[in-house]
């Protein structure tokens, strides 16, 4: 494949494209209207200026984008290129070029990854389009997140456990046959050489346990071996040892006594919290998390989106930023990131739609005053069991001194404790507690409409006095026709978080690791804004929500 992406389509590819596809197409469009699109010298950080020329590294990320928007592998890919006329018109090649091999696309991926770039061909693309006013700064958009499954299958404890000692030693056999060979236990060949869901696992409980310990065993023994004075150093810095180091450490507790061991698998309670825990031997930075009763091992994709009236302003939907996290991350925790990327690429909105997920006091504080952004989304309900229930006295019934850091209960009682400092998700919060039972609440003759508690008073969590006043007047005002009317716009990012799945196979990645699998994410983007571009170009209307036809019904009539 030619090594200038700045070349004009040749006159032959030009005329037998246009005769192949006379109403164009989606590859056409895009050199028609876009040009080259990606410069080599964008890229220069990532490749040698020594030695003979390369593949155009501009070619190589259009091929990545087309590869996703196709949801292509790379073997498909690099066929694309060598046998399609429609991708030599996009990429400016002879019909006789013979294209690359597959391994290509693996090594420009890794190049883009080892030298920073991951984010420089969607943010390239946006430059372009930024400048055709087809996406621009202020106006609207929206954000939203997705579970993405790890390239890795989900195993239970005994399972794991075993597949990761055997990861090891495949590991160190390929690295140090000869070490591996004068220092492994022979037995370990046959009970470690073939995955360890191949045979059958015992069902008896006690079976099991007994497997695990012995499991457990070998794999203290292997990092003995690997860790005494007289191995070679370099086997502690196998990546698979690492892992194995770190899943003993989380998984068993070993005692030594008198020259014997005991060693024991750790109960779930004792277990490492899931942001840490690792869940797969072969992707260690994959994690397991739950979500309104979906669990999944792997990664999160939160998508923002322009979301301004297409008819009023002129401009496609367009997704101008993508942020991969593992999969316990909270999704508040990203919205900082997104606000810091999209002011560098001077693509920060005036109003920024956001699901409950995303929203907290401190944001909705802060954003207007610190970023120019007016954050619209509801925030969570007060989901005390007064309020739950209808009935006592919630929140709201209480008078809180900011001045005197008192609250004050209906009765007119006064709280005796007032500490600030964080909740489970490190925001500022202040819990207000009542004095004792017997002191304060016990003789209150309402005391059934406020605690249900004997030994203690009750107790309030606030946020501090300007945060709270926003969650009060948000709360008020989310339940309004005119905000619900606002915050309707926010739900067409669910369209694109469909898109992504069905049109480039978002919902598993097909990477291991955090980094490839967020530069996959970002190609994904890039793909999807060029298969809107293309309906833009063709006066494609948006799809309208589908109803079904038994929830179009209408009872009343």
């Amino acid at each position: 494949m030619g090594t200038d992406s700045k070349a004009e389509v040749p006159a032959g590819t030009r005329d037998v494209a246009r005769a192949a596809f006379p109403k164009g197409c989606l590859a056409m469009r895009i050199r028609d209207s876009l040009g080259p699109l990606f410069q080599d010298e964008e890229f220069k950080a990532a490749f040698g200026v020594r030695g003979r020329p390369g593949i155009s590294p501009g070619r190589l990320a259009l091929v990545s984008i087309l590869q996703f928007a196709e949801n292509l592998t790379d073997r498909q890919a690099a066929h694309a290129v060598r046998a399609r006329i429609d991708v030599k018109y996009l990429l400016g090649l002879e019909l006789t070029d013979p294209g690359f091999d597959h391994t290509v696309l693996t090594g420009f991926r890794d190049r883009l990854l080892a030298h920073g770039l991951e984010e420089r061909i969607l943010d390239l693309l946006l430059e372009r389009l930024a400048g055709m006013g087809l996406v621009a700064s202020g106006g609207r958009q929206r954000t939203d997140s997705t579970h993405v499954l790890a390239a890795v299958r989900t195993l239970n404890r005994l399972e794991f456990i075993g597949e990761t000692l055997r990861a090891a030693l495949e590991a160190l056999a390929a690295a140090a046959p000869e070490w591996m060979c004068a220092s492994m236990d022979p037995s370990w060949q046959e009970r470690y050489g073939t995955r360890v869901d191949a045979y059958r696992l015992p069902a008896d409980e006690q079976e099991r346990r007994d497997l695990a310990g012995q499991i457990a065993t070998d794999g203290y023994r292997l990092l003995e071996a690997v860790f005494t004075p007289t191995a070679p150093a370099w086997l502690r810095e196998v990546l698979a040892v690492g892992v194995l180091r770190t899943v003993w450490v989380q998984q068993f507790t070993r005692t030594i006594s008198d020259g014997a061991q005991e060693v024991a698998w750790r109960g779930k309670e004792d277990l490492p919290p899931s942001r840490v825990l690792i869940a797969s031997p072969y992707d260690p930075q994959a994690r397991y998390a739950k979500k309104r009763g979906s669990a999944w091992v792997g990664y999160k994709i939160h998508l923002s989106e322009s979301c301004d009236d297409p008819e009023a302003s002129r401009r496609p939907h367009l997704i101008t930023h993508v942020v991969t996290t593992d999969a316990t991350v909270n999704d508040a925790m990203v919205v900082e990131n997104v606000h810091d990327r999209l002011t560098g690429k001077n693509l920060l909105p005036a109003e920024h739609l956001l699901d409950a997920g995303y929203t907290s006091a401190e944001l909705l504080l802060t954003a207007p005053t610190r970023r120019g952004v007016s954050v619209i989304g509801p925030v969570r309900s007060n989901n005390t069991r007064q309020s739950v229930q209808g009935g006592g006295f919630g929140k709201t019934a209480f008078t809180i001194d900011w001045q005197a850091e008192q609250a004050i209960c209906p009765t007119g009682a006064k709280s005796r404790y007032w500490t600030a400092g964080l909740d489970n998700n490190d925001r500022d919060a202040i819990r207000i507690r009542f004095a004792t039972a017997t002191a304060t609440c016990a003789p209150c003759p309402v005391r059934d409409q406020c605690t249900r508690s004997t030994r203690y008073g009750r107790q309030l969590t606030v946020r501090p006095k300007e945060q709270d006043a926003v969650l009060e007047r948000v709360r008020a005002e989310q339940s309004t026709d005119e905000w619900k009317d606002r915050y309707a716009a926010r739900a067409g990012v669910e369209g694109t978080i469909h898109q992504a799945i069905a049109t480039t196979g978002a919902r598993r990645t097909r990477y291991t690791g955090l980094a490839k699998t967020h530069l996959a994410h970002v190609l994904t983007a890039a793909a999807i804004n060029l298969i809107r571009l293309d309906a833009w170009w063709n006066d494609t209307p948006l799809a309208r929500t589908r109803t079904s036809r038994l929830a179009a019904l209408d009872l009343a009539a």
